[in-house]
């Protein structure tokens, strides 16, 4: 799935002039700050140090998780775009649990236990990216990323219900 100006309409498929479209038109300020965070979360101006490619190959990995194949998809052009390579590329395969780089290890971890079990999540998991070379701004930008795409998932979800009760 291409980039497209807003992903989850796209995503949802949601028609003009149809029920939904309504609804979410109503919501208009909601759905234009969802996808300004969606840009700024995964293609920011200034990345800090979670590049472009390891935040979609981590998003793709949460659409993965979620079993969002539409998101998954998404998430995939992005980092097909990204140029990425080696293991940056394979973040975004589950079974891929970073190899032998201590770093995406801990990015892997933490984003897999908090795409599964956020309440599990303690101060040791921080501690552990911290360990791991993360300086605190990129605690905050993972934890940003992983909230958005949680929340992207959920909303798009929702919106489905919605269409299907129209």
């Amino acid at each position: 799935m291409a980039e497209n100006n807003d992903v989850i309409a796209a995503i949802v498929g949601i028609e003009p002039g149809s029920e939904l479209a309504a609804v979410v038109a109503g919501r208009a300020d909601i759905m234009a700050l969802t996808q300004q965070t969606h840009d700024a979360a995964l293609m920011p101006a200034e990345p800090g140090g979670l590049s472009h490619a390891e935040r979609a190959a981590l998003a793709c990995r949460i659409a993965k998780i979620n079993d969002a194949k539409d998101f998954e998809e998404h998430f995939e052009t992005l980092l097909d775009n990204s140029g990425a390579s080696g293991d940056t590329a394979r973040i975004a395969d589950i079974w891929f649990d970073g190899g032998g780089d201590s770093r995406l290890k801990a990015l892997i971890r933490h984003v897999d236990l908090v795409a599964h079990a956020p309440k599990d999540a303690t101060r040791r998991d921080i501690e552990l990216l911290r360990e791991a070379g993360l300086a605190d701004a990129d605690l905050v930008r993972l934890s940003e990323l992983v909230a958005f795409v949680s929340y992207q998932i959920r909303v798009a979800a929702g919106l489905r219900l919605m269409r299907g009760l129209a």
